[in-house]
Parts: structure tokens; C-alpha cells; sequence
């Protein structure tokens, strides 16, 4: 207790000396050997033990070089691996790590929700995850950006992903949540100079749809949801200088591949 009335308070720690790795085992893994584990588990006998860094290694980032990266990009979406103390001597810890595969799954359905704009078509293209294949979360992660990549769609929801795995069919359903937003862009500028006006408007439509176009129910303001893209631009300072430009660009042109077809219309 203080003269002022104040309490003061010391608080003595003993961390005592610190533990460290000594032999890490696996026990259970038959698809990848001891060796190829060991490589990525990447702790040496000595190193300082550190839990985090273990659950690293095994539970990495979702595209980090990690344990468990390693099989659920080859299928392995039943996989598990529980590291368990053995033995713990002159501060030195065994760590025997059991890993349980499972089967390979494939993916049996892929679903989009939320598009309200954007035709389905435009999404599944640029979705990597299909039917029948082995599940892959690098390709999961793949198609979260190429998806953002579009610009259609809130990146936020992109990261809200459903996976429903069945053990007893060795099958998962994918689930892609996407909530549209708006990707048009309109430009305005203007000035004074050399005694005129000097204006330029631009305007950029990134989701349009040509075969709507006689369809007046799917103009919001134009017709959209089949991933062209209409750019309109024009400047002027009055009758000493005038430029207009139209430029249309399709990704994908046919739909079956990304042959893409640009056309642009101008005068001066």
C-alpha cells in the first residue's frame, strides 16, 4: 500500500527451461512415407516445442505447404492427423502423430446461390471444381479468385463456401455463395481551357448481354448476365474537336473455351 492510497502489485514468474522436440513418428500413413511427412513437418530434434508451429505444419493456411494441404489436394477430405505425447524426459518431448486417411472423395454436386444478374453459365465456367472429380482444395481456393477476378461478386461472400461431405459415399456437395454488386462504371470530366469547354464521358458495362437486348424486361439499365462487357466513351470541346468510341468484348467467345472476340467501332 502507497502513501497515495494506491496499491501496487509485483507478480514473480518461473518459466522454468524450455521443452523441446526429440523423436517424431507416424503411425497410419500409407500413401505418403515417414520421409516425405518428416520433409514437410519440417522439426528437427532440438527445436524449441512450440504448438503453434506443430499445428502449423500439420493444419496449415489453405494454401500453405503444409501436412494436411498435401491430402486434401489429392482427395483425401476424410483425413486427420492427432499428435499425441509419448514421452517426456529431461525436457524433451516424443511426439507420435496418427494420422487417419480415408478414402478418396469425389465430388458428386456443385451449386451456385445467390446470383440474381449473372447467368449461371458465366459462373460454372470459371469454376474449376466438377462433377466426378477428386476434391481439391487448391482448386476451391482457385476458384474463389478467379470468381473475384470477374468483378461481380462481393469477395466477402466469395469466402463462405458449403462443403457437405458423405463419409458413407466417399462424395461431397460444393456450394458457391456469391452476392452480386454493381461492376458498371460511368466517368465524368470536364474543364476550361484555351477559351471552350472540354468535357468526356465514358461509360463501362462489364456484365452485358447482347442476345437480351430485344428482351426490354432485362434492361437494368442494359441488358446483363452473360459476362461481355460494352465500353462507351466520347469527348469533345465543342466543333474544333470531337471523338467517339465503342468497344465490345467477349471472353468467351461460343462458350466452350475462353476464345475471346473484340471488336471496337470509332471516329474522330
Amino acid at each position: 500500500l502507497n502513501d497515495d492510497n494506491t496499491l501496487t502489485i509485483e507478480v514473480y514468474l518461473y518459466e522454468g527451461n524450455p521443452y523441446t522436440f526429440r523423436n517424431i513418428t507416424f503411425v497410419g500413413n500409407t500413401i505418403y512415407s515417414n520421409e516425405e511427412l518428416r520433409d514437410l513437418l519440417s522439426i528437427e530434434n532440438g527445436d524449441i516445442f512450440d504448438k503453434s508451429v506443430l499445428d502449423s505444419r500439420l493444419f496449415g493456411p489453405q494454401d500453405g505447404n503444409d501436412i494436411s494441404s498435401l491430402y486434401l489436394d489429392d482427395g483425401y477430405l476424410f483425413f486427420n492427423a492427432t499428435p499425441v505425447e509419448t514421452a517426456t524426459e529431461n525436457n524433451e518431448i516424443d511426439l507420435e502423430i496418427r494420422i487417419y486417411e480415408g478414402q478418396q472423395a469425389r465430388i458428386n454436386k456443385v451449386v451456385v446461390n445467390g446470383n440474381v444478374k449473372t447467368n449461371d453459365h458465366v459462373i460454372m465456367r470459371e469454376i474449376r471444381t466438377r462433377p466426378g472429380d477428386l476434391f481439391k482444395r487448391s482448386e476451391i481456393i482457385r476458384t474463389q479468385r478467379e470468381l473475384a477476378n470477374l468483378d461481380y461478386f462481393n469477395p466477402e461472400t466469395l469466402q463462405n463456401i458449403d462443403i457437405q461431405p458423405d463419409p458413407m459415399r466417399n462424395t461431397v456437395d460444393i456450394t458457391y455463395n456469391v452476392e452480386e454488386k454493381s461492376s458498371d462504371r460511368i466517368n465524368l470530366q470536364g474543364g476550361w481551357g484555351a477559351g471552350r469547354v472540354i468535357g468526356q464521358v465514358s461509360l463501362s458495362f462489364k456484365n452485358f448481354s447482347t442476345k437480351n437486348i430485344f428482351k426490354l424486361n432485362t434492361w437494368n439499365p442494359l441488358p446483363s448476365g452473360d459476362g461481355q462487357q460494352l465500353m462507351l466513351s466520347a469527348q469533345s470541346n465543342g466543333i474544333y474537336y470531337q471523338s467517339y468510341r465503342l468497344t465490345f468484348f467477349e471472353p468467351w467467345l461460343g462458350g466452350e473455351k475462353p476464345n475471346s472476340l473484340s471488336v471496337s467501332l470509332y471516329r474522330n
